[in-house]
Order: structure tokens, then sequence, then C-alpha cells
């Protein structure tokens, strides 16, 4: 057993280094952070559009940063289950959470959520845009948006449509297609992007409205046919991808986000630091063209302008999701 004497030092000693760091200035405090491993919560399971950029964000600083950044994915609930982790974690800056705008429908969705969307996270910044691609299993016979919609008419819910859970990025796209087209179809609901893309991929689906990030690999390899994109213009990499506005149903547009997010209380000298470093692995060829490929463009924002961009959508899809009357089960 250690002596006492020697264990006294060494409570002392760690004592003043902790107090040092506490009050050491801003900028030595940004400085010194990271000093061990830091995770990034991804509340998703693998193989979705938030855990590519993830990923794609976890390798770049590593390298760069000097601490590994590990990724950790806490799937269920829409993303509420990591999301409360994250929020009940110490305000350290050792753990990121990376989630989709499906944080803020949360808050509309749910009736009660273990923590609060907007005061127990502070944006970090939004890391890529969220396009979504509406796509159908090769087996359904239509080639177009128009065809969808008309065979959805005439076999009304009996055409299935993957669903990542009431409030997420893709059953908001998919809800705003079955609204403005006046169609029904069956929604079977999956834990996140990757199960449901091999649900379609299997035939036990046949619809599906996804980050392209998800299915990027399968529409490339023809194994699934894009129809059209949430965006209000094609997108380089799929230049022949209408947008679903031009393809059958004009007025069409719902674009999200994948953003990176810290408990409240972390110091703003680690936010701004992430901020840093988060926007220089954007900026890397690799990440660049990895992400590009995807349609996952990069968004840099400052942490204030993220705030005034969660504050906006908050408002507007309270609105979406009201006009829909969808609560979670």
């Amino acid at each position: 057993m250690m002596p006492r004497e020697t264990m006294t030092v060494i409570f002392r000693a760690t004592a003043a280094v902790a107090i040092a760091l506490l009050s050491a200035p801003p900028v030595a405090l940004a400085q010194a952070y990271p000093v061990k491993p830091v995770r990034i919560v991804v509340v998703w399971p693998p193989g979705g559009s938030n855990d590519v950029v993830a990923r794609v964000m976890a390798q770049r600083l590593t390298e760069t940063v000097g601490q590994p950044f590990v990724v950790e994915n806490r799937a269920g609930a829409t993303g509420t289950i990591g999301s409360e982790i994250v929020a009940k974690s110490p305000p350290d800056g050792y753990t990121v959470m990376v989630q989709s705008a499906t944080h803020i429908a949360n808050a509309h969705i749910y009736k009660k959520l273990p923590y609060d969307t907007m005061k127990d996270f502070t944006g970090v910044l939004p890391l890529a845009v969220q396009v979504g691609m509406l796509v159908v299993h090769p087996s359904l016979p239509v080639k177009s948006v128009k065809e969808l919609i008309a065979l959805a008419k005439a076999r009304p819910n009996e055409i299935a449509w993957a669903s990542t859970g009431t409030g997420s990025y893709t059953w908001l796209t998919m809800v705003q297609l079955l609204q403005m087209s006046g169609t029904k179809m069956l929604e079977v609901n999956y834990k996140g992007g990757g199960p449901a893309v091999i649900a379609l991929l299997s035939g036990e689906t046949q619809v599906f409205f996804v980050g392209i990030g998800s299915v990027h690999a399968a529409v490339k390899a023809k194994r699934l046919r894009p129809l059209g994109v949430a965006s209000d213009k094609r997108l380089k990499p799929y230049p022949d991808v209408p947008t679903v506005a031009e393809a059958g149903l004009p007025g069409y547009e719902l674009t999200a986000w994948i953003g990176s997010f810290v408990p409240a209380a972390t110091p703003r000298p680690i936010v701004e630091r992430l901020n840093t470093e988060f926007r220089k692995a954007l900026e890397h060829p690799d990440a660049t063209r990895i992400l590009g490929a995807q349609a996952l463009d990069p968004m840099p924002m400052t942490p204030d302008e993220f705030a005034l961009r969660l504050k906006s959508d908050y408002a507007k899809y309270e609105r979406l999701i009201r006009s829909t009357g969808a609560r979670a089960q």
C-alpha cells in the first residue's frame, strides 16, 4: 500500500493542476484541451449519414489534434437515448454529440424528454447539409416521382416506406411528400438509416426518403433506383437525378443538417476550440472528397451563428410537425 505521505503529496499535486486549469485564462484552457481521448456519440446506428460524417471527422481530428476521437454509436428512440447520455455527461469537452436536425424535431414530437433540447446543449457547429434522396427498390415498377404518386394512389397503403422514427429527417421528408401528393403508404419503422437501408435492399420495404450518405454506394451500384432529391436544385454528384419539385411535386423542398453538440455548461474556450478543429477537418481534401461524393457539403458556422440557426429551426419544425398532428408512440 502506498505510504500516507506519498498519497498526500500526489493528492496535493493533482489538486494544484486542477486549480491551475480552472483558473487559467481562456486561451490557455483552449490550448491545453484535449489532454485525453474524446468520445463522439452518434445517436444513430452505424451506416447512416450521421455516422459517416462522424467517422470522417474522428479520423481527421485524431490525426491533427493529437488525441484519439472515438466514435460511439448510442442509437434508439429517434436519437433521444444518445442525446440524454450527452446531456448528462460532464461538460468538459470530452463528450461530443453528432445528431441531425431530428434533435430539434424531437422537442415537438415527444411529450416529455429527459433533457431540455435548447437549454441542455451547446451547438458547436453544423458539420454538413443533409439532403434527402427518394429511392425505391428496383422491383417497384416506377421510374419517376409522378409514377410513384400514381401507383400509391392506385394502391393506397400497399407500398411500404422505411422510416427511422417519428420526427426524424427521413420521416419528415416522406410525410411532407405524402401530404403534398395526397397519397397513403405503409410506414415501417427502423432504428436508423443503416438498418432501414438493409431492409430496403432486401425488398422488405419499397420506398425510402433518406440522407444520401446512407444509400450512396447502393445507388451507384444500381441496387436502388433514385427518383429525386429534396433540395431546391440538383446535386453535383447526381446531375441526372431531378429534384422532387421538378420531377412531379412542384414546391417540394426540405433540407436539414448534421451537427455537433456538447453539454450546455462546457467552457466557451473549449467550444470554440472544437469549432475551429472541426472546421479545419471539414476543409481537408480527404474529408471534402468523401463527404462531397455523398452530397454532404460542409456547413461551417460559428457557435453563435449555429445558435441562431437552432432557434430558427426550432420554430420551423414546430410548425411542420404541428401540421401533421404526430406524436411519438
